[in-house]
């Protein structure tokens, strides 16, 4: 069906529902497995619930559906990607569509990172008008036959939510009926969907007027008192934040107060002065919503995509509160799933530009510090998949060493932990430099390091001790030690702790003398694995009821 496969390659593709009678006849269907969500959303902290302001990032470009279509991946040169994940709460995929479904791989990218998906169910214009008063002017089973669709959906797909975009005048029937079909979405989402989501965007008032009000009004309260969130018009100034904040109450963090990237209408700031819009929407304790951050590369050019956005998100983090893992294993090549070659140990396997979002993993903090370090991609060389993760800094004149934090962690450390780090110092003189992992801990008070006799340095950073060969019975997992390849350097490391909690992973970078001069490093880190020894004991489990269907022989 033209729905599922790419009509010319046969290649599964991801789909929206146009209109109301397709979101009412949509069922599951055997030819939807590959739009099935196959990455459970990751544990992280603090977890959405908590008060703190949030940050959700609203992606918009050209319409939606443009290669990240492809399930399994494309041909793509210089694609669009996001990988700031740790740095944001919520991530919704938007179009102009009835029913945006979310492409997989983006829910695949985003819950192997912690962060939830939603899609988009919008009416706008006449059609728009004619749709709301088809499901809203009616009885209640009317509406009801559509939140229930929805919340099947998002069910059956494994994505998180919806935002919810009523951009049409409402008759004063339909708009009747809006809150309780807002109440009945929202309750279907949470119970078919664990932490699911419902956030309204401002759009149409308790009278049914279309009018944005680029705050929380009297006039839109009642449908934010009948969902999880507001996503406010992006055309506000300070008094509107500060209205909003009063009116929410309790609830200030489920406010979403939107910001425009590409800055139009009559807006605080946009494209590289973002910041100063977040500044002031933080000041009010309020959560943001960033819209169509993909400015960067629609606007700014693809050739230079990755360093520009680098430098746009780099201007953001001081207003956008990072979040720890909290499971183990933590494993990753650091792969923005995306490439111009694909490597395999070291080794380059096939050259030529490749995009599966799906093939992301796990993205570290990127630390930047003006002139002294930063943390980027690297596609011109990796350990596995299509990129490495470059660190550039400086040590002080006279310093040992400098540390760089690669991930906040929030766990109870297990009593004994392996470490293993495959890593490629590049640069001038490469033997000047030693390289290591360093783990922080909490509870330095209670927290010792192996037997109790060694007492930890008060702070809790952790060296973890070299291991030349891997313990028996791990050969196999832990088998490139002490042997790198392609110039890459293999290391593995143990670490026995009690009553920790794990706190920091950063990588060392150390001089084997110290030096007068200030001395510039580059790194190049192809891999980085933290495990729980007691996990890695017990065998995987045997993969079982393997079949194969719809095989097609060339």
């Amino acid at each position: 069906p033209a729905r599922h496969f790419d009509t010319s390659t046969t290649e599964p593709v991801s789909f929206f529902l146009s209109g109301l009678e397709e979101l009412l006849a949509w069922q599951p269907d055997s030819n939807d497995d590959f739009n099935v969500s196959a990455v459970p959303l990751a544990r992280r902290q603090p977890p959405l619930r908590s008060k703190r302001p949030r940050t959700l990032v609203c992606h918009d470009m050209r319409g939606g559906y443009l290669e990240d279509r492809f399930i399994q991946g494309s041909a793509t040169r210089n694609p669009y990607v996001f990988y700031h994940w740790r740095y944001i709460d919520i991530f919704v995929y938007f179009s102009h569509h009835t029913v945006t479904i979310p492409p997989v791989c983006w829910t695949n990218a985003a819950h192997r990172n912690g962060v939830p998906v939603l899609g988009t169910f919008i009416t706008e214009w006449t059609d728009g008008e004619r749709l709301c008063e088809a499901f809203l002017a009616g009885g209640a089973e009317a509406y009801r036959a559509v939140s229930e669709q929805l919340a099947r959906i998002a069910q059956h797909y494994r994505f998180d939510g919806w935002l919810v975009n009523i951009e049409n005048t409402l008759s004063a029937a339909a708009v009747g009926n809006l809150p309780p079909f807002l109440r009945h979405l929202t309750a279907q989402v949470h119970s078919a969907v664990p932490g699911g989501l419902v956030i309204w965007y401002d759009s149409v008032l308790q009278n049914g007027a279309l009018k944005w009000q680029n705050e929380l009004s009297e006039e839109n309260r009642v449908f934010f008192d009948a969902c999880d969130g507001l996503f406010t018009n992006y055309n506000w100034k300070e008094e509107h934040l500060e209205r909003t904040r009063g009116l929410a109450g309790p609830r200030h963090t489920d406010i979403y107060v939107g910001v425009d990237v590409f800055a139009r209408g009559d807006v605080v700031g946009g494209g590289f002065d973002t910041d100063k819009s977040l500044r002031m929407i933080r000041q009010h304790g309020l959560s943001a919503a960033i819209f169509a951050p993909g400015w960067v590369y629609e606007h700014l050019g693809e050739e230079n995509f990755l360093h520009n956005e680098n430098k746009f998100w780099g201007s953001l983090a001081e207003y956008l509160p990072t979040h720890s893992i909290c499971t183990l294993p933590l494993t990753t090549s650091f792969s923005l799933g995306m490439g111009t070659s694909r490597f395999l140990a070291g080794k380059e396997e096939e050259a030529g530009p490749w995009y599966d979002l799906s093939a992301q993993e796990i993205q570290p903090l990127y630390p930047e510090r003006e002139g002294r370090l930063s943390t980027s991609c690297c596609l011109q060389d990796a350990w596995c998949g299509g990129s490495s993760l470059r660190v550039q800094g400086t040590i002080p004149p006279g310093e040992e060493r400098v540390a760089i934090r690669l991930f906040s962690l929030q766990m109870p450390a297990p009593p004994k932990l392996f470490l293993t780090l495959l890593y490629k110092l590049e640069g001038p003189q490469p033997d000047e430099f030693a390289v290591a992992l360093e783990l922080t801990t909490w509870d330095s008070g209670t927290c010792y390091e192996g037997n109790i006799t060694s007492l930890p340095e008060p702070n809790g950073r952790h060296h973890p001790r070299f291991m030349p060969a891997p313990p028996p019975g791990l050969a196999k997992l832990l088998a490139a030690c002490n042997r790198g390849s392609h110039g890459w350097t293999s290391r593995c490391y143990e670490l026995d702790l009690q009553d920790c909690s794990l706190r920091d992973l950063s990588l060392l970078v150390s001089h084997h003398q110290p030096s007068p001069q200030e001395t510039s490093f580059t790194c190049l880190l192809g891999e980085v694995r933290v495990l729980d020894a007691a996990s890695m004991v017990a065998s995987p489990p045997q993969v079982q009821s393997l079949t194969a269907s719809q095989l097609w022989w060339q």
